[in-house]
């Protein structure tokens, strides 16, 4: 979904840690907590179901993807 050239160049706003992108397998796993209340964003908010997202590499926190774009605010982090 997203360009190879800009996966590349892409990092977590807060760690500045590589991303890479998720499996469909792992956001549909999350959007299923996400339906369950679960998962809150880094600012606190309940989180909303996403299309696909980007995982940082410790795997602690994603970042949604809305409407083909990344959504790399640090309020906007998911802790997963």
């Amino acid at each position: 979904m997203i360009d190879k050239d800009l996966l590349e160049i892409l990092a977590c706003p807060l760690t500045k840690q590589p991303l890479r992108e998720a499996s469909a397998a792992e956001v549909a796993a999350w959007n299923e907590r996400v339906r369950a209340g679960k998962l809150k964003t880094s600012g606190g908010k309940p989180a909303e179901p996403f299309e696909a997202a980007l995982v940082r590499q410790d795997g602690k926190v994603v970042y949604a993807i809305r409407d083909r774009i990344p959504v790399l605010l640090p309020d906007e982090g998911i802790a997963v």
